[in-house]
């Protein structure tokens, strides 16, 4: 039960989507089975799936047969990627209203990541924006690589929040920063989101962070100080962009629930289901996550296990 007593803020559990595209795709079953083991952990938003080419990320081509079976949480909202209006169209058919859509700040990176410009992206904010409202739901800008580009570099913070306003003007109901290659510092997190302030006063914002340089905790609490009361995060720290060399994974869920419920944050968030649920994502994946909570969680359960067999 949230404590209304405390701040609050939201985190979006986005390991379905981000934490699996550079995964070789994962059964639908497997799926459901993490979608059973995040849903009794006390995330309310979920990021399910993307409704992208098959062809260029494999793992969501089974969008549609996922999205069949997401009335089995009904208290969870749901959301989906969309790289494009087509995108937008499989997700609203298939029940999936809530929409985030990724504008690269810079022409490289949207160029290598949907074979378009920044400007053309731009372009089909207010169609997505109809789509997802004409269906009862929510058109999320995702702003990427806001902060640097692997292909151009350092992105002016002026620049960024300018397409920020433009796609607030185009219809969007929120917006969310992306560090997509996990670069931002607090610094610059702040000095951003002071910008986007001035240009687009009173809009809902959010911020995705990856934590390539192990500095995503950082820049969210400062993110969090500067007014921020939305976070995107994948249990395990699973994650990356296949289209931006370099990124690595995201924040993982379990360390930003712990870091704001230890600083008198409520998130809703039990971090000890996250950790049964990151165990089960192991498994999945069947590889090491990078989150270092999980680590440290499963190098404590292993100390016991064996104090016990010792005193056998």
């Amino acid at each position: 039960m949230t404590d209304t007593a405390r701040p609050h803020l939201e985190i979006r559990e986005v390991g379905l989507r981000d934490g699996l595209q550079l995964e070789d795709p994962v059964p639908l079953a497997a799926k459901l089975a993490l979608l059973d083991a995040i849903a009794v952990t006390g995330v309310r938003e979920i990021e399910a799936t993307s409704f992208v080419s098959p062809t260029a990320v494999p793992a969501f081509a089974d969008a549609e047969e996922l999205a069949a079976h997401l009335h089995r949480w009904p208290d969870i909202t749901f959301s989906a990627l969309v790289a494009s209006p087509n995108g937008a169209r499989r997700a609203v058919t298939s029940n999936v209203v809530n929409l985030e859509y990724v504008v690269s700040a810079t022409d490289a990176h949207s160029a290598a990541n949907v074979r378009r410009t920044t400007e053309e992206a731009l372009t089909a904010v207010s169609v997505i924006a109809d789509l997802a409202h004409g269906a009862g739901g929510t058109a999320e800008v995702i702003i990427a690589v806001a902060w640097d580009c692997p292909f151009s570099g350092r992105v002016d913070a002026d620049h960024t929040a300018e397409i920020a306003r433009r796609a607030v003007e185009a219809g969007a109901d929120r917006i969310s920063f992306g560090d997509t290659i996990g670069t931002v510092v607090p610094g610059r997190m702040t000095q951003l989101l002071d910008v986007v302030g001035a240009v687009a006063p009173g809009v809902e914002l959010g911020v995705h962070l990856h934590n390539t340089r192990g500095i995503g905790l950082a820049s969210a609490w400062a993110a969090y100080q500067a007014g921020v009361t939305r976070f995107d995060a994948s249990f395990g720290g699973l994650g990356g962009c296949p289209f931006a060399p370099g990124a690595t994974g995201n924040i993982a869920t379990e360390e930003l629930a712990y870091m704001f419920d230890e600083s008198g944050v409520d998130t809703g968030v039990g971090i000890d289901a996250v950790l049964d649920a990151v165990a089960v994502l192991r498994d999945v994946v069947g590889h090491d996550l990078s989150s270092n909570l999980f680590r440290a969680h499963v190098a404590g359960a292993e100390r016991v296990a064996a104090r016990g067999r010792a005193q056998r």
